[in-house]
């Protein structure tokens, strides 16, 4: 039902193979202590730092209902709102990242911390029960150290011999990470390896974070050809159901490893280029392709993509990404 396009695949890794070196130079390091734990924090804070920040990283906003809310006069949207308010938290009471304290988490305590006056996440329920599920198998299967996921992993994503778990396998054990297309979970590995709390031993199980971002220019540039079924559930702005969700984004998510590995980038590179595109330049309904404000993507004003591009090039309407809203997945 979903396959990869490759020769649009080929087109697309040319295109960035011009641009690898500028790219990798600027690269996130996560560091920005407005969103994240201070450099000189230790290995254990920030592992549990963004273990739970990843965790509740979902659908933040919905049609009409952004979130988005000021603090100390700078307007934050989206998953930069939920970082700040989650160093804030850290910054205020690093306890209430432990897993003794995830597992009493309720829906008010999600509330009282990430509604800015009216403007909340939907399904603070959820996001408390992914936590409080989160603290209680921290402290069964880890010990309440969350060092420990590192450690027993190897430093390796996967591991295919049946005595040791990699790093994806852990966090399958967490409701937040069950994913089967593993968005969160390669998420969480691209902000630990940038930490230094994590050295990737096996970069080739490296795959981008698949989210509506990725996917809609995914589908943009044509790099998956989608059954004429889903086709036409995305055109009509339709759910689709989780099958076709993990079809769609599965296909994608190794469509762009394949342009990573052709371009010569690191997948995790590439989702930096990818997920801030589809924020500023890439965005639904109608795409800045000729008037690109900032970021990697613009060159002169102009998205890096636009003359292979189908959208840019005027040949195909700017498509969105397909409809799954109800999933914690991303």
């Amino acid at each position: 039902m979903c396959i990869i396009n490759y020769e649009r695949v080929k087109e697309v890794a040319n295109s960035l193979s011009k641009l690898r070196l500028e790219i990798q130079a600027r690269v996130d390091t996560f560091e920005d202590t407005d969103y994240y734990p201070d450099r000189n924090t230790d290995s254990n804070t920030v592992i549990a730092y963004f273990l739970v920040m990843v965790a509740m990283d979902h659908r933040l906003s919905r049609p009409g209902k952004p979130y988005e809310a000021i603090i100390g006069g700078k307007r934050y949207h989206g998953a930069d709102l939920l970082y700040r308010l989650g160093k804030k938290m850290l910054d205020l009471n690093p306890s209430f990242f432990e897993p003794y304290n995830l597992e009493k988490i309720t829906k008010h305590d999600i509330m009282k911390w990430l509604c800015v006056d009216k403007i909340c996440p939907p399904d603070p329920d959820i996001r408390a029960m992914l936590l409080r599920d989160l603290g209680y198998k921290l402290r069964i299967l880890y010990g309440g150290e969350p060092l420990k996921l590192v450690e027993e992993s190897k430093n390796m994503l996967h591991s295919w011999y049946k005595t040791d778990l990699g790093f994806i396998e852990h966090l399958k054990n967490f409701y937040a990470y069950n994913d089967p297309v593993e968005k969160k979970a390669m998420l969480l590995a691209k902000f630990l390896e940038r930490r230094g709390v994590f050295e990737i031993k096996d970069n080739e199980n490296k795959r981008v974070p698949v989210d509506n971002h990725l996917v809609r220019i995914g589908l943009r540039l044509q790099l998956v050809h989608i059954d004429r079924n889903i086709h036409i559930k995305i055109s009509r702005r339709e759910e689709v159901t989780s099958w076709e969700d993990i079809c769609i984004r599965i296909a994608l998510r190794e469509a762009w490893h394949e342009v990573a590995m052709k371009s010569g980038l690191d997948d995790f590179i590439l989702d930096d280029l990818l997920w801030g595109m589809g924020r500023r330049t890439c965005i639904q309904q109608k795409p800045l392709c000729d008037n690109c404000l900032s970021g990697l993507e613009c060159r002169n004003s102009v998205c890096i993509f636009r003359s292979i591009c189908p959208v840019g090039l005027r040949i195909s309407p700017p498509i969105d990404e397909h409809m799954y809203t109800n999933t914690w997945w991303y």
